[in-house]
């Protein structure tokens, strides 16, 4: 196919004027978000919700969710659908890709407000679906059509992934897997260019260091495979039960007001905070503390119930935050814990089980493998790790996806949402 210079011209344009908005409009969500943290804790730290005294911590995220009811009241019912849902539920429609300004709003706000307030959920579900439409209104005066829309709000997707955990690869990934966005060699040079512009810009903002504190060296013997497959079908039966969770509330829930809605994820969260403080917000504070060995074995055991029963209910009830963070948490600590029963601590933390483990649970829950392991290679830089964490991904992936049937948690709550919207059949007069 010959090659078109103003096409190529154009498809520049888009993925740097996408990459561009979506990173700037993530990065000032995240610098919100952890400014009224350290506002509002009173160990003036990101994610510090241990500090609270317990009461303290179910009266914030109780009073939190109750203005999250309130406000979600007032907001149309269309407007009330965000996160990586909504843009996947967009991309998929039919026509042109639209991603509606009032939706970023109330995922800007609500996502504000749900995190300050602790709940278990994340910033990156709320960044994909803010870096799409900021990438979206970016574009608009390049005038794309159909396909191109769509390219788009994957460029905006792949940035978001990019800033949020410095992992441009993982982003670009990211937008074939979870999105599914068709790959077409000639027409995803603005994917990758907008990953790219959202990683270097995430490190202009917070240095070239991940997300979270990894460790630097890590031991990979090829003798701990057999654990860590075990490791991957322990995961792969953990993410099952979380998809189940979340459809099961999503189902029974759906056509809940917001305000008890809001109240009851706001609850679960409290009430598991009392066992596991650390379970509240994003938890990457507590994942990095998981990493490094500082939770014993019965507490790694406690953060992945208290997690992953505080995030379904979160998720199932419609709170306007992401699961990606805590399906790294759940994964870290189910890692964490098996790593401590089959190897103990005589010869130091065996830091590659829980590491493992967090992009085992991110790949069964996201259907996303190869997005996973890219992951786990850009956060580390530890090529050795390949094998180790393929192993485990493949075990997590064979009983979540192909023995156990599940879904994606977010194509599960698309086909939920589209149920929704369905028109009702109307029985033929007798």
């Amino acid at each position: 196919m010959p090659v078109n210079p103003a096409q190529t011209l154009r498809s520049v344009a888009s993925g740097l004027l996408a990459g561009v908005a979506a990173a700037v409009t993530v990065l000032v969500f995240r610098w919100s978000v952890e400014q009224l943290q350290i506002l509002v804790l009173p160990a003036h730290r990101v994610g510090a919700y241990e500090a609270l005294q317990p009461w303290a911590r179910l009266a914030l995220v109780t009073g939190a969710s109750l203005l999250l009811g309130l406000a979600l009241r007032w907001v149309p019912p269309a407007y009330r659908n965000v996160g990586v849902v909504h843009v996947y539920h967009r991309i998929h429609g039919p026509g042109r890709v639209e991603l509606p300004l009032p939706n970023a709003v109330v995922q800007f706000l609500g996502g504000t407000v749900a995190l300050v307030g602790g709940l278990s959920v994340d910033r990156e579900g709320p960044g994909v679906h803010l870096g799409a439409a900021a990438a979206h209104r970016a574009a608009q005066g390049l005038h794309p059509d159909e396909h191109e829309g769509r390219v788009v709000a994957g460029c905006g997707a792949a940035a978001a992934i990019a800033a949020a955990f410095n992992t441009p690869l993982a982003g670009i990934v990211f937008v074939i897997e979870v999105l599914q966005l068709r790959y077409e060699v000639q027409r995803f040079l603005p994917v990758m260019l907008a990953a790219v512009t959202g990683a270097v810009l995430s490190r202009l903002a917070y240095g070239p260091e991940p997300a979270f504190q990894l460790p630097h060296t890590v031991d990979a013997p090829i003798t701990a495979l057999g654990w860590l497959l075990l490791l991957g079908i322990v995961t792969g039966l953990a993410a099952a039960a979380f998809i189940a969770l979340v459809r099961g509330i999503a189902r029974s829930t759906l056509d809940w007001d917001p305000l008890p809605s809001m109240l009851l994820a706001g609850l679960a969260t409290g009430v598991s905070a009392f066992a596991a403080p650390e379970i509240m917000g994003g938890s990457y504070d507590s994942m990095a503390r998981i990493l490094t060995g500082q939770y014993a074995l019965q507490m790694a055991v406690v953060i992945l119930g208290c997690k992953l029963v505080a995030t379904a209910v979160a998720v199932g009830l419609r709170v306007p935050g992401g699961l990606i963070g805590p399906s790294l948490v759940m994964g870290a600590a189910l890692g964490c814990a098996l790593g401590l029963l089959v190897e103990g601590t005589e010869d130091g933390f065996p830091v590659l089980y829980p590491l493992v483990g967090m992009l085992a649970m991110m790949g069964a829950t996201l259907q996303a493998p190869l997005a996973a392991l890219t992951a786990l290679l850009e956060l580390t830089g530890h090529a050795e790790l390949i094998l180790p964490g393929t192993v485990a991904i493949i075990g997590a992936d064979l009983v979540s996806r192909q023995l156990l049937g599940q879904d994606s948690v977010f194509l599960m709550l698309t086909r939920i949402l589209r149920e929704r919207e369905a028109p009702v059949p109307q029985e033929p007069p007798r």
